[in-house]
């Protein structure tokens, strides 16, 4: 996505979310409290350790909600970040900094926690040869932003959806009759700058698609030790990657037994938001 699109997109997430947040009459608790000259500084500090992701959204909450309120960024994405530290500073109109307040934590809560997430299992692989990827378990509307944050937390993308790449699943193959009736399908329906992937549960099934070919095979659920056994069938023609169930406890003894990708939706679709505060200065 080039900078000019990401834009727009951040734009439209934060124009959305606060016009939820707002509704038709704004913050009512601000207007009522807080008098119309008030001035604040606050700053956005991490409560809990942990990677950062998203501070430009967090930084156009802020923005479109009064270009009164001066923002510094004290931090960058992907930086790590110890209780008490300080992410941004925000100083302005006291009524709009409150009124923009939660949409910016929502988002930089939730990204920094994805990207806080994937750091966890990409050092629990350290020294080894694989990668930690992210899958299509993302938050609707929320792809773009959480896929990024992967990224902000050492790890890579895998396809942004089901138009950029092929990935042959075991519904496809059920649905189309078995996996070589899939493969053939597919490998005479794309071009040849579309990438194949096919999702394997056994030895057999990996077998039959390594004698038809295609670019990677993704390894479901398997132990380590079968792992090995399909790598060895593999011999390094193709891409291999690992899933199911992948986790910080688990993810080193996959991450040793040679596989070149290890995807993860936990990494997006379950990773705990990073506690973050905004506090008064």
């Amino acid at each position: 996505m080039s900078d000019a699109t990401l834009r727009l997109a951040i734009d439209a997430a934060v124009a959305s979310a606060l016009k939820e947040d707002w509704g038709d009459a704004g913050d009512i608790t601000s207007a009522a409290s807080v008098p119309p000259e008030a001035q604040l500084k606050a700053a956005i500090r991490a409560r809990k350790p942990g990677t950062l992701s998203s501070l430009d959204i967090a930084r156009r909450a802020f923005e479109l909600t009064d270009p009164a309120i001066r923002v510094e960024t004290v931090a960058a994405d992907g930086d790590r970040l110890e209780p008490g530290e300080t992410a941004l500073i925000v100083e302005g109109p006291a009524r709009s900094i409150l009124a923009a307040e939660r949409v910016a934590l929502n988002f930089l809560q939730h990204m920094s926690g994805v990207a806080t997430a994937t750091r966890r299992l990409v050092d629990a692989i350290e020294g080894t040869s694989a990668k930690i990827v992210c899958t299509r378990k993302t938050t609707p509307g929320l792809r773009t932003f959480e896929k990024r944050a992967v990224l902000h937390g050492g790890g890579a993308n895998h396809r942004f959806g089901l138009y950029d790449a092929v990935l042959i699943k075991d519904n496809h193959i059920a649905a189309a009759g078995g996996v070589r009736e899939a493969l053939t399908r597919a490998k005479a329906h794309v071009g040849h700058l579309v990438k194949i992937e096919v999702e394997v549960d056994d030895l057999d099934q990996l077998t039959e698609v390594m004698a038809i070919g295609c670019d990677a095979v993704l390894l479901d659920n398997m132990a380590p030790a079968a792992l090995r056994e399909a790598l060895g069938v593999i011999d390094g023609r193709v891409i291999a990657e690992a899933s199911g169930d992948i986790r910080e406890e688990t993810v080193r003894a996959v991450a040793e037994t040679g596989v070149d990708r290890i995807s993860s939706g936990w990494i997006t679709h379950s990773a705990p938001a990073l506690n973050l505060g905004l506090d008064a200065l």
